[in-house]
This record gives structure tokens, C-alpha cells and sequence, in this order.
């Protein structure tokens, strides 16, 4: 008889964030890649907290994965294991950066990357030898295992693919140079192609944290991926997250927008340089925050919308200027406006900066792990009292998603794109922040203040 192997995409029901809405929920492409190399005599099951909260199941071996909002959800669920002497085995960013408070809680801890080492869990577990720690390693992404796409929830409005992994801008507030290392790696053209071609949802997603990549070969080879998807007849809307650099080549928009492109993400963080500065993002510097706005209407121009993503609570931040951020980006030309607290999550100089200065204002861990989801305060702002950034952000808030912005910026994308299903594409982008906002059990507004 096989073995069976559960793995969990927990959810933390006390934060609801962009899981409130259906078209913000993306799969947990990890926990796929998990069970399609896990030998084919085991039955796999995924529970997914996207869609259903948890109730036990029988398993001989049980699987879950966690960011950092979601870990104390995932120590609830492996505690019911535990209790009952069935191994459990986590992964994901937080268990990586925090291999000695997760192993508090489960039998065994994964690091970084699964591919190079599951194999080795499966044969210790049946040995009956499982490690404490398994230590993955970077990998070249050729050969890359496919996602088991079949035990994903079939409600899934995106289908989710990645294409390269590893970031080497070092921003000081992101996990991801730790998680995946400070080198570009990317996988071949075609079999990012050959596995498009099994994703049966019409739109689809490029968790890649920078889909163009850097440098003219990744320009390259971003062009050959979009020609592709265009000769092959790969009929998909899709957006994906990439820096700045994304304009830089005609080329590259105008092949994007012909495969499919409706949005790009991009981590705008602040039109400030002194705030760009303090978290160290290199790239907008060195575009230039006055041309921001050209960056915006070139990839406008080819009928893809720009989601502005734009942080609250640098160093530098004082409520004036934390308005003026919000005059910024009611006047630019960003399409989608997401604004979020600076949190500091493990693994980042931010982190480790903020806790050597005593400054978190949370720090029973791993209880308060719930509070650093990015919609709430978690440390003491330099120049403002935690209270006074969490006014400044109902306030943006309000300004940001009440009926008349998302109208105005609606008529703004579809004017500056030509395009009404993108700007449909931004509207409802809109709309769905506009839910997360309403949703925050922190924020000190309500509902008729934002006349919607």
C-alpha cells in the first residue's frame, strides 16, 4: 500500500488580506512542484485554506508551507499531527529564515528550495531517519518539475507559473535575495512555454518577483518567451511583477502586449528619494523619480496598465509627507494603486536594523507573526507616533478608494491605453484593494466615510 501525503496552504482566519477577494487568491505553485516529485505510488492531497478551512485528514506524512502573516496557522495545523506522532514537515520563506522557532513546532524544517532535497525526505522518511533540518539549494531552473496543476482548488480565477527566480537588487526590506539568492536564474524559453500550455485558466499570473529580469539577455530573452506565447498560439491575459527597467525596451512592451499583458506591477515604494534611499532601492534611483511618470505612459501607450505598489512608514515619513505620497499617486500615472505599511519580515536588514534599535512593537513570537502582514503598524516610526502613521494611512485610505478615485483612474487607464478590457483589468484591480481596506480589522475608518 502507498503512503499518503497531505500537504496545507494555511490561511490566518484572524487577518483576511487579499484573500477576501477570489481574484487576489494565487495557488501555492510550491506545494505543487511538492507533490509532483513525490513518487507516483503515494496519494497527494492539498488542502487549501484559499477555499476551505482545514479539518483533519489521515495522513502517514504531512506537508505545509507558510509566509510570515500565515505561520501561526501553520503551527496550529501541524500541532494536530504532533499530538498524534505524525511527522510533519515545513517549509516556505518564514521556516527558512527561522529554522530554530519552526522546528519548535514540526518534526522537520525545509529550507529555501524543496526541489533538491524532497526526494531525500521521502527516502529518510521511509527509512524512518527524517532530519531535522534538510538544506536546499539553488538549482539551475532547467529541468524544472512541472506543478501538480490537477490537485489545485479548481476555483482558482489565475493560473500561477514562474519563469526565473533570485533578485539581485538587495532591498532592505525584502526576503527574497535570502530566500533565492542575489543571482537571476531563469528557466529555458520553451519549457516555460510547454508548461503555459497546461494551464487551462485564461488568465495567468508571473509570480516571478522581476519577469524582465536585468540586463540586455534577460531583455532577450523576455522577447523570445512573449514571441512564443504568440507563435504558439498561447491565448492568455496575464500580468506579472517586474522593476522599472520594464520600459527601457520597446520591444519588450510592444511583444508583452501582444502575447497578453495587462498589467505590470511595479514596486514604486516612494516618490521621495530620500525614502528611496533608506531602503535602498537602487533601480528607481537610478531611473529617476522625475521620470517616473514617463515610465508610466510608455507602458501605457501599449495598452498595459501600471499597478504602482508604494510603501508608508520610512524613517523619513512624517504625516505631511505620507499625504504628499498620497497626492503623488491620485495625480500619476499609475492605473492600480497599492499602498502598504514598511513591515519588517525575517530574514531582512530591516528586521534585523529595527530589532537591534528595540523599535518592533511586537514581539511575542510567534503569536504576534499575525500582525506582520503589512496592513498594520509593527514597529515605532522615527519622526511620528505609531498612531499618527496609522491615521495618516486610514486617511490615504479614504482618499485612495472611495468611489470617485477608482472612477477617475478607471477613465484615466482607459484614456491613456486605448484599451477598455485593461482598464476594466485595472478597475477591478481597484476594487479589490478597495475590499482588502474595508476587510482590515485595523483600520479606524468606515465604510460610509469612503462613499461606496
Amino acid at each position: 500500500m502507498g503512503k499518503r501525503l497531505l500537504l496545507v496552504n494555511p490561511v490566518n482566519p484572524r487577518r483576511i488580506g487579499l484573500t477576501v477577494n477570489p481574484s487576489s487568491r494565487f495557488q501555492p505553485l510550491g506545494l505543487g512542484i511538492v507533490a509532483a516529485l513525490t513518487p507516483g505510488d503515494w496519494e497527494v492531497e492539498i488542502v487549501d485554506e484559499n477555499f476551505v478551512s482545514f479539518e483533519y485528514r489521515e495522513a502517514d506524512l504531512v506537508g505545509l508551507t507558510a509566509f510570515t502573516a500565515t505561520i501561526t496557522r501553520a503551527y496550529e495545523i501541524a500541532s494536530l499531527y504532533r499530538e498524534r506522532d505524525i511527522p510533519t514537515v515545513l517549509g516556505g520563506i518564514h521556516a527558512s529564515m527561522l529554522p530554530e522557532e519552526a522546528l519548535q513546532y514540526v518534526d522537520t524544517v525545509v529550507t529555501g528550495e524543496a526541489e533538491s532535497v524532497w526526494a531525500k525526505v521521502i527516502a529518510d522518511f521511509k527509512a524512518g531517519k527524517m532530519q531535522r533540518i534538510y538544506l536546499g539549494e539553488w538549482l539551475d531552473l532547467k529541468g524544472m518539475p512541472k506543478p501538480r496543476r490537477d490537485l489545485f482548488h479548481p476555483a482558482y480565477m489565475f493560473g500561477s507559473i514562474q519563469s526565473a527566480r533570485g533578485c539581485p537588487m538587495d532591498c532592505e526590506f525584502c526576503s527574497v535575495t535570502a530566500f533565492n539568492g542575489r543571482r537571476y536564474r531563469q528557466r529555458p524559453v520553451e519549457e516555460v512555454l510547454d508548461e503555459l500550455e497546461t494551464i487551462p485558466q485564461e488568465m495567468v499570473f508571473f509570480v516571478d518577483d522581476n519577469l524582465i529580469g536585468y540586463g540586455k539577455r534577460a531583455e532577450e530573452r523576455a522577447i523570445a518567451l512573449f514571441k512564443g506565447m504568440i507563435e504558439r498560439g498561447i491565448k492568455k491575459d496575464w500580468f506579472c511583477q517586474a522593476s522599472m527597467n520594464f520600459a527601457d525596451n520597446e520591444e519588450v512592451l510592444e511583444y508583452a502586449s501582444k502575447s497578453g499583458c495587462r498589467m505590470v506591477f511595479l514596486g514604486v515604494e516612494a516618490e521621495a528619494i530620500d525614502a528611496l534611499q533608506e531602503v535602498n532601492k537602487k533601480l528607481n534611483l537610478r531611473i529617476g523619480v522625475d521620470t517616473y511618470e514617463e515610465v508610466f505612459r510608455r507602458i501605457n501607450r501599449h495598452g498595459i496598465a501600471v499597478l504602482g505598489a508604494f510603501i508608508y512608514g520610512m524613517d523619513s515619513d512624517t504625516p505631511e509627507a505620507l499625504r504628499h505620497r498620497t497626492d503623488y499617486i491620485l495625480n500619476s500615472g499609475v492605473d492600480v494603486m497599492q499602498i502598504t505599511y514598511l513591515t519588517p519580515l525575517p530574514g531582512t536588514r530591516l528586521f534585523s536594523k529595527l530589532r537591534d534599535e528595540e523599535r518592533p512593537l511586537y514581539t511575542n513570537f510567534p503569536a504576534d507573526w499575525d500582525h506582520y502582514d503589512m496592513a498594520e503598524v509593527t514597529f515605532k516610526p522615527l519622526l511620528m507616533e505609531p498612531q499618527e502613521l496609522a491615521d495618516a494611512i486610514s486617511e490615504s485610505i479614504r482618499r485612495l478608494y472611495n468611489r470617485q478615485s477608482i472612477w477617475r483612474k478607471f477613465t484615466k487607464t482607459w484614456r491613456a491605453t486605448q484599451s477598455l478590457t485593461t482598464a476594466m483589468w485595472a478597475y477591478s484591480s481597484n476594487i479589490s484593494y478597495r475590499n482588502v481596506a474595508l476587510g482590515s480589522e485595523n483600520s479606524n475608518y468606515k465604510k460610509d466615510k469612503m462613499n461606496i
